[in-house]
């Protein structure tokens, strides 16, 4: 028989018999348990009220901590290609004391490229990516198209291989010079040379100045990409 106990300084619930478990409720409905073997399970958990140590967790039951994640690539980390480049990263003043913008610049006569580089996490799920660009524009409402490709090569591989596919994003020009614009998530990019483990993943972008959009009668100045990935483990171990 299950009981209940109390003495001036333990309050005792017992689950009488084997893997009994001691279950909480709220208006007839579970909302936790202890199972016998002293597994806690509960529908939520407040984690602000959460102080000291913490036990070991199992990450392989987790969710929401592993998925979707981001990585920032600003201009400055990345470089024109040697054919057909865009611009070198260039300080735009904005007002003194004020940010400056550091970008590449992509003309509007000619598809010109920049290239960067990402040592994936092993966390990574070897995946496709998305990007999202930050970029600025003229005082029009013109568009740009970019494009991003990449491919992946590891240890003891030539790096003289062919990008893989490029996927275009559109985005408009708002009628100002200092304004920052944040194109839409591309969608899924395919990165070539089957990515593993300990690859280096090489990227690169420009402006497709072909596409129907690409209208902006000027130079689109870019700021950085996001790249977002999708992650299958809480570390590298």
């Amino acid at each position: 028989m299950s009981t209940i106990k109390s003495s001036s300084e333990h309050l005792t619930l017992n689950a009488d018999g084997a893997s009994k478990d001691i279950k909480f409720q709220a208006n007839g409905v579970e909302k936790a348990s202890i199972s016998s073997s002293g597994a806690f399970t509960s529908t939520t958990i407040d984690a602000t009220k959460l102080t000291g140590a913490l036990p070991a967790i199992d990450g392989s039951s987790l969710t929401g901590i592993v998925g979707k994640q981001s990585i920032w690539v600003p201009a400055n980390a990345m470089n024109p290609t040697e054919s057909n480049g865009c611009s070198s990263i260039t300080a735009v003043e904005t007002t003194a004391g004020r940010p400056d913008m550091q970008v590449l610049k992509f003309d509007k006569d000619s598809d010109e490229h920049a290239q960067f580089s990402v040592a994936f996490p092993k966390s990574w799920n070897l995946g496709t990516i998305t990007y999202q660009v930050f970029w600025s524009g003229l005082a029009a409402t013109t568009g740009v198209t970019w494009a991003l490709q990449g491919v992946a090569m590891g240890d003891n591989t030539t790096i003289d291989v062919v990008y893989g596919t490029a996927i275009t994003v559109d985005d408009d020009a708002q009628n100002g010079s200092e304004l920052l614009l944040v194109a839409a998530e591309s969608s899924a990019v395919t990165i070539a040379g089957t990515p593993a483990d300990d690859d280096l993943t090489y990227f690169r972008i420009y402006r497709d100045v072909s596409a129907g959009n690409d209208d902006m009668a000027g130079d689109a100045r870019l700021h950085g990409v996001k790249i977002f990935f999708t992650t299958d483990a809480l570390n590298d171990d």
